[in-house]
């Protein structure tokens, strides 16, 4: 495995590989990986032949007051897993590299409609970072296909639209979550959590779950089931940034109608911002 930080050797290095006719696999990251992106690195490594992943924690997607300066950096510890994961190129660029003129003036890649409320509503500007970046890193790689976690479901959203609206050429793919054995969806924020904190936060899933067997049971009011979940994190010790009920497809506000709903959740516990979904699929 190789590990490249210019855009110059990345090309370079994918330049051999497509001489040797390989089907090239991209999984983006920030670092500070954990079983969730090897997940991910094995999914590209089944369905390529070259696996790329990038490290760049991207500081466009960072709004003030966010974690940007403590955001956990741990290239060498990274290194070692995606060797073992199998991954063939690690691209590490600095903010100089992929900004080389700054960001005040970066072209920024919006897109409509999905980005808009549940994240992208309570971190403003957050998606057209993710989207930049997200659309820099395809085109310097050229991929073809791209792995994304499911745990963030808004953000595949914003990608796959990106892609197609760009006529981008390559597949989007998304992963499922992995979560601990208690239920939590692992994230690399989740060692923000102090020990009374981290025996809580699987309730955030259980939340969802419960939410899930009210909806298979019939229940069609779908406000009142938002405020009766909301109210149940608070009492166990969050403070729910957003709880909805969405079309899975559309990511339109679900109704009595909706036969795809994605159970969407954001939640503090302390300054720890911890996100979960959950997909339930309701009979004709």
């Amino acid at each position: 495995m190789n590990t490249v930080h210019t855009v110059a050797q990345l090309r370079a290095a994918l330049a051999r590989a497509r001489q040797e006719n390989k089907r090239i696999g991209l999984v983006p990251t920030m670092g500070n990986l954990h079983a969730g992106h090897i997940a991910l690195v094995e999914m590209a490594r089944q369905r390529t032949d070259y696996v790329v992943v990038s490290i760049f924690v991207n500081p466009l997607q960072f709004g003030p007051n966010e974690d940007l300066d403590s955001y956990p950096r741990t290239l060498t510890e990274d290194q070692h897993k995606l060797l073992d994961a199998g991954a063939d190129l690690v691209f590490a660029p600095s903010v100089s590299d992929m900004y080389p003129e700054g960001m005040d003036g970066h072209t920024q890649v919006s897109v409509p409609v999905v980005s808009e409320g549940l994240c992208g509503g309570s971190r403003p500007g957050h998606f057209n970072g993710v989207a930049t970046v997200v659309s820099k890193l395809l085109n310097m790689v050229q991929p073809d296909i791209a792995v994304f976690g499911e745990k963030d479901f808004q953000q595949l959203a914003v990608i796959r639209k990106m892609a197609h609206d760009l006529c981008l050429p390559v597949q989007i793919m998304g992963a499922p979550i992995v979560r601990a054995a208690d239920g939590l969806a692992l994230s690399s924020r989740n060692g923000y959590l102090d020990d009374a904190q981290r025996q809580i936060a699987p309730q955030l899933y259980q939340t969802l779950q419960q939410l899930e067997q009210q909806l298979q049971a019939g229940r069609q009011d779908l406000p009142a089931l938002i405020e009766e979940a909301r109210a149940r994190l608070e009492q166990v010790g969050f403070t729910p940034d957003y709880l909805d009920l969405r079309d899975a497809q559309t990511l339109q506000p679900a109704s009595a109608e909706t036969r795809e709903i994605a159970i969407l959740a954001a939640a503090f516990l302390g300054r720890t911002r911890l996100i979960d979904n959950l997909l339930c699929k309701l009979p004709s």
